[in-house]
């Protein structure tokens, strides 16, 4: 099968931010297997204005006349499925990612994303708001999500970019190696949405 094509979107642009590590982390393994070709899509570098268009996206049918937007669209419609890192603010995520999501809407369709999250309970509350988002943007929030565990994010907050990956470890031990869950059922969602898609 040929390669898919995963963005990786880090939802954090807050100076001395926590979600560089987990985000190369992340995308490091998923760099690693031979099915997926993958991107980072750092918010930082996509200065996306807050929502101004004349028309929803949803209305807009593709005809957005901002080109920061239009650069984004692009990267996006490229996609066959996404990896969102995202921390947790206040029971909810980032103000920044919400924009992004929001500033297109057909791109989004038809697509799996999966969920890196750290923060109070592992950034548990922000997934679960995200993935209300997702189904609303037609996208398919996958089951599998990596919720970074207050000690894993202790050890790994005064290491440097990239961390070492051995501080890690305990999202892959136990009875259930949750890391290798999350890629399985990504690659699953994506092959399974991209023959979908190319009949449809």
């Amino acid at each position: 099968m040929s390669q898919l094509k995963i963005k990786m979107i880090v939802g954090s642009t807050r100076a001395n931010r926590f979600s560089d590590k987990p985000a190369q982390w992340t995308f490091d393994l998923a760099s690693a297997r031979p099915d997926f070709d993958v991107e980072r899509l750092d918010l930082r570098e996509y200065e996306l204005p807050f929502f101004e268009e004349p028309l929803p996206p949803g209305f807009a049918k593709d005809n957005y006349t901002n080109p920061a937007i239009i650069r984004w669209r692009e990267k996006i419609r490229e996609a066959d499925g996404f990896i969102i890192c995202t921390p947790e603010y206040n029971h909810g995520y980032p103000a920044v990612l919400k924009n992004a999501i929001d500033s297109i809407y057909p791109e989004w369709i038809r697509k799996p994303v999966g969920f890196v999250s750290y923060g109070s309970v592992g950034g548990a509350r922000a997934v679960e708001q995200l993935r209300q988002v997702a189904i609303e943007m037609q996208m398919w929030p996958i089951k599998s999500a990596i919720h970074i565990p207050p000690d894993v994010y202790r050890a790994v907050m005064s290491e440097p970019v990239p961390a070492n990956p051995d501080l890690f470890r305990p999202l892959k031990e136990g009875r259930v190696n949750h890391v290798e869950r999350f890629f399985k059922e990504l690659l699953w969602c994506a092959h399974a949405l991209k023959r979908a898609r190319s009949v449809d």
